[in-house]
């Protein structure tokens, strides 16, 4: 007499797991086997564009696949990024996203969470803000500005990119730090905002380089200080913020992130590929002519980065009041 043994739903599933697994690490393994796609959640030509075309490039050169960069527009970077985190994690959809991305998580209510629904896979690049002033307003450095600040309390506007962006956050950071208040004037996008700061209209923005530096180069605008070291190449002469004896640096970032979830091989593939690329002098090249510098990062290093970031925005956003919208 034989027994027919009846598998339990237990076993059944134990077995799909086993045969799952092989294959799985067969896909990893063989990882990439068609184009990866790297979305890019701003319009082409900004500066998030700009870090993520060339890296695609090299990148597509090592993978061995078409790397391509789609552009996903909309709500400071937030519709790009939701498309991101609703992805597969495998490997075949990344983003390339700056400072912006943290504090857009703050700022606005977005169905994701930077460390939550994302794997950060490299950072790629830094680069200070610049402290800028109209030629006609009466400060010639940090501490001019600092004390007419506390002369007049909320009466000296800046500008920003719009409300919650990241020229927002180290604009009221800076004023945090120094023990100031100021008045913030929102602009839709850092272009018009420059265009006032030439013009008059507003005294005082704190940008990045790439976004003034023709300005700043044709003596429109007086450039008080560097938020952070690392100003690139044949960038004009000027001291630090905390030369000024203010505990304060910033800078801007770029990153290259996965949907949560990517396998470890993959990671670790995608990591020292960017790495790799980041050290490639042209590509060097390529970021000092945007005011930015290469910063190769392991995974682990880019986490902590971004959790000391939050940590710090979420400061500023409670005491200058910035309140999640949408």
């Amino acid at each position: 007499m034989h027994t027919r043994f009846a598998p339990t739903r237990r076993t059944l599933l134990g077995a799909a797991a086993a045969l799952a697994a092989p294959a799985t690490a067969r896909a990893q393994d063989g990882w990439p086997t068609r184009p990866v796609r790297i979305v890019v959640p701003f319009p082409p030509g900004g500066s998030n564009d700009v870090v993520a075309r060339p890296l695609a490039d090299r990148l597509q050169r090592r993978l061995g696949q078409p790397v391509v960069i789609e552009n996903r527009a909309g709500a400071g970077g937030a519709i790009g990024a939701t498309a991101v985190a609703q992805s597969p994690a495998d490997g075949y959809t990344l983003m390339v996203s700056s400072s912006s991305f943290a504090t857009t998580s703050i700022a606005q209510r977005v169905p994701w969470g930077v460390l939550e629904n994302f794997t950060p896979v490299a950072l790629l690049a830094r680069s200070p803000f610049i402290v800028l002033v109209h030629p006609d307003f009466p400060a010639r450095s940090v501490q001019d500005l600092v004390r007419l600040a506390r002369e007049r309390p909320g009466a000296i506007d800046f500008g920003s990119s719009g409300p919650g962006g990241i020229n927002h956050f180290v604009t009221e950071y800076f004023c945090l730090r120094a023990g100031i208040r100021m008045n913030h004037v929102p602009y839709r996008g850092m272009p018009p905002a420059v265009t006032d700061l030439v013009a008059g209209h507003i005294p005082v923005l704190i940008t990045t380089m790439p976004s003034a530096a023709a300005v700043v180069r044709e003596g429109r605008v007086r450039l008080l200080a560097y938020t952070a070291p690392g100003a690139p190449e044949g960038a004009p002469p000027a001291p630090l913020v905390k030369d000024a004896g203010i505990d304060y640096e910033s800078d801007i970032w770029w990153g290259l992130f996965a949907p949560r979830g990517l396998p470890e091989p993959i990671l670790a593939r995608l990591n020292a590929e960017t790495n790799a690329a980041l050290r490639d002098p042209d590509m060097a090249r390529l970021f000092q002519a945007e005011g930015a510098r290469p910063s190769p990062a392991t995974p682990a290093e880019f986490t902590e980065l971004l959790r000391t970031e939050l940590a710090r925005w979420r400061e500023v956003a409670q005491a200058a009041n910035i309140r999640p919208e949408g």
